[in-house]
């Protein structure tokens, strides 16, 4: 595995790491939904995650990561269409993919 895509998964895991210490271990919706400053820490995150998994798609095709093109698309819609960004949808990525991804990226870092 080239660095570089070494250090992209490194930043995915990183940027899973804060969303889940930024929502601190009491997760509640109805708190991120009224906490800008949290809403745009985790769209940030999740574009950071976008944007390393398409460089990593770019450079290494032995890298598999489930639902990566819905991640980009994720990155590009929260990016480009920040007026239409919803919260419901952030948050079920947030609860429902980003433990799977966690995982799969971990797995990649060890087998290095």
């Amino acid at each position: 595995m080239k660095r570089e895509v070494k250090k992209y998964l490194y930043d995915i895991k990183t940027s899973i790491d804060s969303i889940f210490e930024y929502l601190g271990s009491d997760r509640n919706f109805f708190e991120y939904q009224k906490n800008k400053q949290l809403r745009r820490a985790v769209e940030r995150e999740l574009e950071i995650i976008g944007e390393a998994v398409n460089r990593i798609i770019k450079m290494e095709s032995g890298v598999q990561l489930s639902n990566a093109r819905q991640i980009i698309d994720t990155r590009n819609w929260v990016i480009h269409g920040y007026d239409k960004v919803d919260d419901v949808i952030i948050w079920g990525i947030v609860s429902n993919h980003l433990p799977n991804l966690r995982k799969e990226v971990e797995l990649h870092l060890v087998e290095e």
